[in-house]
């Protein structure tokens, strides 16, 4: 029986992202998709004065779309809702920025980090896809990969497709990945970044020029292990990204306070960096339900930019 790309066959190894039916993946898209449709048409429209008020086409209404946008005489003629495109509509661009990196592989909760990034890709790919929009991709791991933008479904496959050939491997660095977005990103456009942020804070340049011209969204991906040590006596840990090894006494409590406390600040630098660079910031963990909190964060309103 054929696999469904949008449910592959898991393993303990790759336990995926969990549940994500199609039932789910519509209530994200109504909860969402104004949101989504704000950042994008509304940016757009208020960098391009006039732009969108240009007529493309007239078509059925579906649930999310603006009322505002009813086009009332061919309702009435048809006795079916219909809404008035504008030409910004079909031209607007999201990019996912992908961390497949070696780091992306961790996880001692109910999944790794690479499985709460492939539901992001699932999630943000399906509501931004809607109604004709591009999705692109661009994933880093041994070596950034660029899917360029798409429309809909096909959209939405070509970058799960890309995630699992580039299973979490290599030392690709953010600050890459963000430099090669700042080249093959022309058109003003929403940028998601998916990531778990690890390791120094070099992508700062090329992140402070992605925002003075794009809406960009920061998805950090945690892992409880990462911020605190549990106490199971002595362990050895290993960077996935360059293979140093480290013997720890998880048993000493000192040891565990220091390390809290280091990740605690190396956090606070993070949510620091982004919030002064203009981008707005969602943390994920791979313990328990990443959707909820995720959906909440894109239901806020827009940010004032």
């Amino acid at each position: 029986m054929a696999n469904d790309p949008l449910a592959p066959l898991r393993t303990p190894e790759q336990p995926g992202p969990g549940p994500l039916s199609a039932s789910s993946l519509r209530a994200l898209e109504l909860s969402v998709g104004r949101r989504v449709d704000g950042l994008l048409a509304g940016d757009y429209r208020s960098a391009f004065a006039g732009v969108g008020s240009e007529l493309w086409q007239v078509r059925p209404y579906q649930p999310g779309d603006d009322v505002r946008r009813m086009e009332w005489n061919v309702t009435a003629r048809t006795g079916e809702p219909h809404v008035r495109v504008e030409l910004a509509e079909r031209v607007l661009v999201t990019w996912l920025v992908l961390d497949a990196s070696a780091s992306m592989s961790f996880g001692t909760g109910d999944r790794r980090k690479a499985d709460v990034a492939e539901g992001v890709a699932i999630a943000v790919g399906y509501a931004a896809t809607r109604r004709g929009n591009r999705l692109g991709t661009i994933a880093f791991g041994e070596e950034p990969v660029v899917e360029r933008p798409r429309q809909g479904r096909r959209a939405l496959l070509d970058t799960l497709h890309l995630l699992r050939e580039l299973p979490p491997t290599g030392s690709g660095t953010l600050r890459e990945a963000l430099e090669l977005a700042d080249r093959v990103t022309k058109q003003r456009a929403l940028l998601v970044v998916v990531s778990d942020f690890r390791g120094p804070i070099d992508w700062r340049p090329p992140l402070l020029r992605l925002a003075g011209r794009h809406a960009v969204l920061a998805v950090e991906v945690r892992d409880p292990r990462e911020q605190e040590l549990a106490d199971v006596g002595e362990l050895r840990l290993v960077d996935p990204e360059t293979g140093r090894q480290l013997r720890v006494d998880t048993g000493n409590r000192r040891l565990r306070e220091r390390f809290a406390a280091v990740a605690a600040d190396e956090r606070r630098a993070l949510v620091s960096s982004l919030a002064s660079a203009g981008v707005r910031h969602v943390a994920l963990s791979t313990e328990g339900d990443w959707l909820r909190p995720l959906a909440g964060f894109l239901r806020r309103g827009r940010r004032t930019r």
